[in-house]
């Protein structure tokens, strides 16, 4: 399959999915309520899908892998503050692990993505040089 743009890696389709659970969550509990916690889960699970955007768009996997650790990171981070929700009384069991369970569906989706691109010959077009000389 060939990848045009960021919109075509089913790792930032996944994120996105899970974007919208988290928004969805956070509407239809008591998170709403408890700002920082709110709006720290909002920031962690946007910048899952914006970091597969903007490391695909930077045109070398260095960067790419770069970008797409801080989105793993930031898919750990969130796991964590469904850990908080939980135990503060924001979300039951069963909405905690069916949550929990697609950030770490997408955390192995973004991490078998690092490792393709870190044994990939193809670096992006960044490093693609052209010897043409034009007249």
């Amino acid at each position: 399959m060939m990848i045009n743009s960021f919109e075509d890696i089913i790792a930032w389709q996944k994120a996105r999915e899970l974007d919208k659970v988290i928004f969805t969550l956070i509407q239809n509990s008591t998170i709403k309520s408890d700002f920082a916690l709110k709006d720290q889960m909002l920031r962690s699970s946007g910048s899952i899908m914006d970091n597969i955007a903007e490391g695909f768009d930077r045109d070398g996997n260095k960067e790419f892998i770069h970008f797409l650790t801080i989105s793993k990171g930031s898919c750990s981070e969130l796991r964590s503050q469904l850990y908080r929700a939980m135990d503060r009384g924001y979300i039951n069991e069963e909405n905690f692990e069916e949550i929990k369970n697609k950030s770490i569906e997408v955390n192995k989706i973004i991490g078998g993505l690092i490792k393709y691109l870190g044994s990939s010959t193809i670096k992006g077009n960044k490093f693609k040089t052209n010897n043409t000389i034009k007249d």
